[in-house]
């Protein structure tokens, strides 16, 4: 019985996590595709950069919710740490490869946060004040979600909580393979995009 709620639960996660939130705010909010303005990402940050700020604020706290509702329905099914853990990473992958819109989608910033958030919410909460004073100053938000992660890393060693130390780590690790794979998929789009534009002009 247990087995099969796991599951349903893991399957529920990914169908969750896929949900396209920065489409739905976009075309909610402005009448536009978030997938045709600036690069394309399906993302909090490309929202902030092209729609404004309180657009990207609710795909950020939608995105977030993805991923902290995940793993608090895993937690509360009585599951242990390492399956809403798995839950979280199941709503991560949704995000990152949506079934509902062929597979683009984000990098994932805020449904990591808020799969932080709900599995260590004390040591996530003050890297998210290093992260947001880090980018306030520099502006670069992949060198402040690093040394905010690291931060979060460092104090779950330092209390011997392996499990979650482990599992951020792989998370920070998996970032830049992501971040490769998500790139590779916005030149490749650009590349037909041109192509496409080219034919058509080459057209009579």
């Amino acid at each position: 019985m247990m087995e099969i709620k796991i599951i349903l639960t893991m399957i529920f996660s990914y169908l969750l996590g896929s949900l396209p939130s920065a489409v739905i705010v976009s075309r909610l909010a402005r009448g536009v595709d978030i997938r045709e303005l600036g690069d394309g990402n399906m993302g909090a940050r490309n929202t902030f950069r092209n729609l404004g700020f309180w657009p990207g604020l609710a795909v950020a706290l939608a995105d977030g919710s993805k991923g902290a509702l995940s793993v608090l329905i895993a937690r509360w099914l009585g599951f242990t740490p390492f399956w809403q853990a798995s839950a979280g990473v199941l709503a991560l992958i949704g995000h990152d490869y949506p079934i509902y819109v062929k597979f683009r989608g984000g990098q994932g910033l805020a449904t990591i946060m808020g799969i932080f958030l709900a599995l260590f919410p004390n040591q996530t909460a003050l890297g998210l004040v290093v992260y947001g004073t880090i980018y306030m100053i520099t502006r670069l938000s992949d060198l402040s979600a690093g040394i905010g992660c690291g931060l979060i890393f460092v104090m779950l060693v330092l209390q011997r909580n392996w499990t979650f130390a482990v599992f951020i780590a792989l998370v920070f690790i998996t970032i830049p393979i992501r971040k490769i794979i998500l790139d590779h998929q916005q030149a490749a789009r650009k590349c037909a995009e041109e192509e496409l534009e080219n034919t058509k002009r080459a057209t009579p």
